[in-house]
């Protein structure tokens, strides 16, 4: 979830969101919640569900920003699963897709996800980051051979190793240096960045 990633979506034209991002914006902005997905972030959420086969999953739902992109982009039969650990949001979110019966939030820890996978695409956004001296979700029991894992809201660096607030950026680089992950620091504004990974093969630690 992004700082302002409410804020974000001010200047954008409601009319080029999906709908089902737009009503989940506006749940935001009512309930007072400024951490949703950035509309940046979103467009990249959207072409990767396309690519998805059989299951995606969130952790952090929010208000269902995010969940609402990767849901606009996924494919018919594609099952989608997001965790948010607050309850009230928990229940906006999943009245917001009550039409929707390939889409199921869950008022649980991140750690839930680990019941319903392995997928082909997981996105952590709230919770399995591996910020903020919490723990780092395990790729390969979450995700298939080829599955891809986005962990956003990091800053861009042009340095090496990446920092954060002049340190060493210790999230970033445990996803970057994952030997189950072939990992890439994608810029996506200039003050936003995330990390994309593909799991590789079993046995392929080249």
């Amino acid at each position: 979830m992004s700082w302002s990633g409410t804020d974000a979506y001010e200047h954008e034209p409601a009319k080029e969101l999906p709908e089902r991002v737009a009503e989940a914006v506006a749940a935001a902005w009512d309930a007072g919640f400024g951490y949703s997905c950035r509309p940046e972030q979103g467009r990249l959420l959207r072409t990767l569900a396309g690519g998805a086969r059989l299951r995606i999953g969130e952790s952090g739902t929010g208000y269902g920003v995010g969940l609402a992109w990767l849901a606009a982009g996924a494919r018919p039969g594609v099952e989608l699963v997001s965790v948010e650990r607050d309850p009230d949001r928990a229940e906006a979110a999943a009245e917001l897709f009550a039409d929707t019966p390939a889409v199921r939030v869950l008022n649980a820890d991140w750690t839930e996800l680990y019941a319903h996978g392995p997928y082909d695409l997981l996105v952590l956004d709230g919770g399995g980051q591996g910020k903020d001296a919490g723990p780092a979700a395990d790729p390969e029991r979450l995700l298939v051979p080829g599955g891809v894992l986005v962990v956003d809201d990091f800053t861009p660096s042009a340095e090496w190793p990446p920092v954060f607030d002049g340190q060493p950026d210790g999230a970033r680089l445990h996803w970057l240096g994952h030997p189950a992950l072939r990992a890439v620091d994608l810029p996506l504004a200039p003050d936003l960045s995330g990390v994309v990974a593909v799991r590789r093969a079993d046995g392929d630690r080249a």
